[in-house]
């Protein structure tokens, strides 16, 4: 993707979860298209390149927050608990270090964040409905409300302090889909980075919710507010379907995660009744 005319000009972007699968893939889709690429996480990613400069940071210390965030334009925001944990570490890295991120912004003049939301924000909705961004969040886990916070978080400083913002609720980042589920909420890093892109530098973004799927011809999920933004997803889903139906048949069957979009983020410590829940 090539800058839009009068798109915003980043030159220095923090990428913070550096040394998580998902950041691992884009510090390599990521070079050489900002002047600057400060990475940041609680361990130091191996190897760094010479164009990378790291500073660890614990998000939950908003003084070492501020640190990696002084001087920079944009933030590419990936830290954080990335699977469903006890609240107690949800609330320190997604709760508490996502306000961190979001006021050390704000305090430091910073232009432009994506926040890396979750398909578990909306993962109690059924399988058989297509849902956009306009829908009410629905989460499956204490991990998707966390993600819920952070959509709302951005909200907030977009509206109240002219920070933009964009939320991406990011599917399933991978080479290929590797389950039925995955052809519908799959993205390949490529599009994702198309996507955090348009979240950086595009002219007319304020605040937006976007999806992070791929053209996945199966998708639960309708992604028109990215599409308005000029996002044109190359993977291609059912090019691997053959794939997915071999791992597939390698699960045990699940009859809760295969009624919700959540998968076994929802059948996790259900109780009751599937017929009333979800919708």
């Amino acid at each position: 993707m090539s800058a839009k005319k009068g798109s915003e000009t980043m030159q220095r972007v923090l990428l913070t979860g550096a040394a998580g699968d998902v950041g691992t893939r884009l510090r390599k889709l990521l070079k050489g298209v900002y002047g600057e690429l400060r990475l940041s996480d609680i361990v130091e990613p191996k190897p760094l390149g010479k164009d990378e400069r790291f500073v660890a940071a614990d998000l939950a210390d908003m003084a070492a927050v501020e640190k990696i965030v002084k001087g920079i334009d944009g933030i590419i925001h990936l830290g954080g608990v990335s699977i469903e944990k006890p609240w107690e570490m949800i609330h320190k890295g997604n709760i508490v270090g996502c306000y961190n991120l979001f006021e050390a912004a704000r305090k430091h003049g910073v232009k432009r964040v994506v926040f890396a939301s979750s398909n578990h924000a909306m993962g109690f909705y059924r399988r058989r409905r297509k849902v956009g961004t306009e829908a009410l969040v629905r989460p499956d886990s204490r991990y998707g409300v966390s993600k819920a916070f952070g959509e709302a978080l951005g909200a907030l400083y977009a509206d109240k302090y002219g920070l933009r913002v964009l939320c991406i609720r990011i599917g399933n980042v991978g080479d290929r889909p590797v389950d039925m589920r995955r052809m519908a909420i799959w993205i390949r890093p490529d599009d994702l980075l198309q996507l955090i892109r348009i979240g950086l530098e595009h002219p007319e973004l304020r605040y937006e919710v976007f999806y992070g799927a791929s053209d996945n011809a199966r998708s639960w999920w309708d992604n028109a507010a990215a599409f308005r933004f000029g996002y044109k997803p190359a993977g291609r889903a059912e090019e691997h379907l053959a794939f997915a139906r071999e791992g597939q048949v390698k699960l045990p069957r699940d009859p809760i995660a295969e009624m919700f979009q959540g998968g076994p983020f929802c059948s996790d410590e259900f109780a009751g009744d599937p017929e009333t829940r979800g919708s």
